[in-house]
């Protein structure tokens, strides 16, 4: 007798409603809110830097003074139209692309 009696407790838990699965919006909603965190901390200000530099490399022109990703201060002798030729020492000139310059120096 007891024997079934546990069967159709078995039974019984058995057919009670299994719990229901989380929605698909609900698994991914956590990879949504760190891909918009990350979006709006690192990627939207690395992007608006990005454009300085740009604007800045751009705006560069005859008798300003640089210093290159190397390190290397130098004066613009020559703007061409990817490149720069930049006087580091007296008489000594250098060509450089214009994605070489870290930034521009203020003139005192």
């Amino acid at each position: 007798m007891y024997f079934f009696s546990f069967i159709t407790d078995l039974y019984a838990q058995t057919n009670q409603a299994q719990p229901q699965q989380p929605s698909i919006l609900g698994l991914l909603l956590p990879f949504i809110l760190v891909f918009v965190i990350m979006y709006f901390f690192i990627i939207l200000p690395q992007k608006k830097e990005q454009k300085k530099i740009e604007e800045m490399r751009n705006s560069l022109k005859k008798g300003d003074r640089i210093v290159t990703i190397g390190g290397i201060f130098g004066t613009i002798k020559d703007v061409r139209d990817d490149s720069l030729q930049i006087e580091i020492a007296p008489n000594v000139l250098i060509t450089i692309t214009k994605n070489a310059v870290a930034r521009k120096l203020e003139k005192k």
